[in-house]
C-alpha cells in the first residue's frame, strides 16, 4: 500500500528518456505515401491529406488560398450546406488550410465512421466546382475581413516585416491586398485546382485508433486517383530583402499602441546551429519565464507579453521578435531588446536558470507526445522537412547538454542589432 505520508519523489523533465513512438508507412497503389501512427484509448481518428500546393506555387497572389478554402463549397453532385450537413451528421470535422509550401485537407471523426467520410474527401479533392456564387462570397468575405485587419497594426507589422525580410515577389513575402482578389477568376481556381489537388502531389498521415481495414479503404478512395508522391521542391526565387533596416509606420494618427517586430534572416532546420539556437531562443524570448518576458513585461511594465520564435519554413527562415506596446515607450522598448542580446553576448547563463530552460523544453515535448494526433504533428514536421526519427533525439540530446558557454557563442554569432531589421508600426 501507497504511504500517502510521504510525498513522491519529484523528477525533473531531463530524467525522463523521451521516446517518439514510430509510424507505419506504405504506399497506395498509385505510389501515394501513408505515415500512419496507431495510438490512443479513444474510437477516434484522423487522416490529413497534404499537398504540394500552397502559396509558393501560385502565378497569382491569393488563388491557393481561395481553391483551398472552397474544397467544401460544393462539388458537382453536393453544395456547400449538403457537405457540411454530411460531416456534421458524423459528427466529423472537416478542415482545410493553406500555408506558403502546402495545403492540407484533413478529416476527423469516430474511427467507425471512416468509410462513410473518405469517399467526401475524395469529392471534394476531385469535384470541386468553384461556383461563382461561392466564389464571389468567399471574396467579399475575405476583403471585408482584409480591410478590418489593415486598420490593425499587429497584422501590418507581420506583413511589412516579412517583405523587408525576403523581399514582396518572394513568397513568404508577398501579401494579399483586395485587388489581388478582384483579380482573380474561377477559370483560375480550377486549373489550380486541376494541377496541385486533382493531379498533385500528395502524402497523407493518419493517427488515431486505426481500423484494421483502413488501408483497403484509403486504396478505395486515393489510390486509383492521378496523384503523384510528395515531393517538394521551393521555388527558385531569389530572396531581395530590403536596403534599410529601420522602419517606422502609421496607420492611426490616434492610435495608442505600436506593433513591434524585430527580425533577422536564419537558416533552416538543416543548419548545424538549429537545434542549439532553439535553446537560446527559449531563453531569449521563447517562453514565459524568458529574459524579454522578466524585462519588458515584469520589470518595465511595457507590454503584455513578447515572445521570440523561429519561422517554420521549409526554405530560409527567420528569427523573429514581436511584441505590442504603447506607443511612448515602443523605442524604449527595443532598446531592452537589444540590452537583453548584450547580456546574451556577454555574460553566461547561470546553472538554475539554464535548468529551467531545459525542463521547459522537455515539458513541451512530453506535452507534444501526449496523444495520437500530437504524437503525428511531431511526425509531420519532420517527415515534411526531409528529417528523421534522428533529429528528434539529436534535439532532446541537444536540450540537455548544451552548455552556457555554447549559448554564449552562439548569441555573439546571432543576435547583433546591426544584423536585425526593426519596425514599429503604429
Amino acid at each position: 500500500m501507497i504511504d500517502r505520508t510521504i510525498s513522491p519523489k519529484i523528477k525533473d523533465a531531463v530524467e525522463f528518456d523521451l521516446k517518439l513512438k514510430p509510424y507505419e508507412k506504405y504506399k497506395l497503389n498509385n505510389g501515394v505515401e501513408v505515415f500512419a501512427v496507431n495510438a490512443g484509448v479513444e474510437e477516434v481518428l484522423q487522416v490529413e491529406l497534404v499537398f504540394a500546393a500552397g502559396n509558393n506555387f501560385e502565378k497569382l497572389k491569393g488563388v491557393a488560398g481561395a481553391t483551398n478554402s472552397l474544397l467544401k463549397n460544393g462539388t458537382s453532385a453536393k453544395t456547400a450546406f449538403q457537405i457540411n450537413e454530411y460531416f456534421e451528421y458524423f459528427g466529423a470535422h472537416c478542415n482545410r488550410g493553406c500555408y506558403n509550401e502546402t495545403a492540407v485537407v484533413s478529416i476527423s471523426g469516430l474511427n467507425k465512421y471512416v468509410g462513410s467520410l473518405l469517399p467526401v474527401v475524395k469529392e471534394m479533392i476531385t469535384d470541386s466546382v468553384f461556383s461563382d456564387e461561392e466564389f464571389n462570397i468567399y471574396k467579399q468575405n475575405t476583403k471585408q475581413r482584409l480591410s478590418v485587419s489593415l486598420q490593425k497594426s499587429d497584422f501590418v507589422a507581420s506583413r511589412l516585416i516579412d517583405a523587408y525580410l525576403y523581399g514582396e515577389n518572394h513568397p513568404y513575402g508577398t501579401y494579399l491586398n483586395a485587388e489581388d482578389l478582384d483579380a482573380i477568376t474561377t477559370a483560375d481556381l480550377k486549373k489550380y485546382f486541376s494541377a496541385l489537388y486533382v493531379n498533385g502531389s500528395c502524402v497523407i498521415f493518419v493517427s488515431g485508433k486505426i481500423p484494421a481495414n483502413l488501408k483497403e479503404q484509403l486504396n478505395e478512395n486515393f489510390g486509383t486517383l492521378p496523384l503523384k508522391p510528395y515531393v517538394y521542391q521551393l521555388p527558385l526565387i531569389n530572396k531581395l530583402p530590403a536596403a534599410e533596416k529601420k522602419y517606422r509606420k502609421q496607420i492611426d494618427v490616434n492610435g495608442v499602441q505600436g506593433s513591434i517586430r524585430i527580425a533577422r534572416e536564419f537558416p533552416n532546420r538543416h543548419h548545424p546551429d538549429f537545434m542549439k539556437v532553439m535553446v537560446l531562443n527559449t531563453l531569449f524570448g521563447g517562453y514565459f519565464g524568458s529574459r524579454l518576458m522578466s524585462n519588458i513585461r515584469e520589470d518595465k511594465g511595457y507590454t503584455y507579453g513578447i515572445h521570440s520564435y523561429i519561422q517554420n519554413h521549409i526554405g530560409p527562415t527567420a528569427w523573429m521578435i514581436s511584441t505590442d506596446a504603447g506607443k511612448d515607450v515602443c523605442e524604449a522598448t527595443i532598446e531592452e531588446v537589444y540590452k537583453e542580446m548584450q547580456r546574451l553576448r556577454e555574460e553566461l547563463v547561470d546553472a538554475e536558470e539554464l535548468m529551467l530552460v531545459r525542463n521547459y523544453l522537455i515539458g513541451t515535448i512530453l506535452g507534444d507526445l501526449d496523444g495520437p494526433f500530437q504524437i503525428m504533428g511531431r511526425w509531420k514536421n519532420l517527415l515534411l522537412n526531409n528529417l528523421d526519427e534522428n533529429y528528434f533525439y539529436n534535439s532532446v540530446q541537444t536540450i540537455k547538454t548544451i552548455t552556457a558557454e555554447e549559448l554564449r557563442e552562439l548569441a555573439k554569432k546571432y543576435l547583433n542589432p546591426q544584423n536585425f531589421y526593426e519596425l514599429v508600426v503604429v
